[in-house]
């Protein structure tokens, strides 16, 4: 986790443009985070999450608030942890091969900017230890904003 908010942190030291920041964020955290099928970001737009940049499989162009794990965080404006994704009645099966997620929300001026968005494809992959390094990282991304 040291080294993905190491290269984290010296991307947001250098640039302050969001889309490079999140497609180098998405690419740092595939890069040194085993065991993932997903990481990427979606972003609000006109009341809903719509795709931002990401690593992995082609994903779901848009996500309505309060559905899917993604949909749930913006909801409820906290980090959403999931086990077994397939154990939630609203799941977006984006990938099938997903079956664990964590999601945090990104916020700029108090309200929700959007969501990273992590999926792994074995049961509870996601401890507490990356679910703070996550949240930290998220931290460091909104005080570019």
């Amino acid at each position: 986790m040291e080294s993905i908010l190491l290269f984290s942190r010296a991307q947001l030291r250098n640039e302050k443009n969001l889309t490079a920041n999140l497609a180098n964020l998405s690419a740092i955290i595939a890069l040194y985070m085993e065991d993932l099928n997903w990481a990427g970001f979606y972003l609000m737009n006109e009341g809903e999450l719509v795709l931002g940049p990401f690593q992995g499989k082609p994903a779901c162009n848009r996500i309505a608030i309060g559905s899917g794990v993604c949909g749930t965080a913006v909801a409820e404006g906290k980090t959403q942890r999931v086990d077994d994704v397939l154990a939630l009645d609203n799941h977006i099966a984006c990938d099938a091969a997903s079956r664990s997620e964590l999601v945090v929300p990104i916020r700029q001026d108090g309200e929700i900017l959007g969501v990273l968005d992590l999926d792994s494809p074995s049961l509870a992959r996601f401890t507490d230890l990356e679910q703070s390094a996550m949240e930290e990282l998220v931290r460091l991304l909104e005080e570019t904003l």
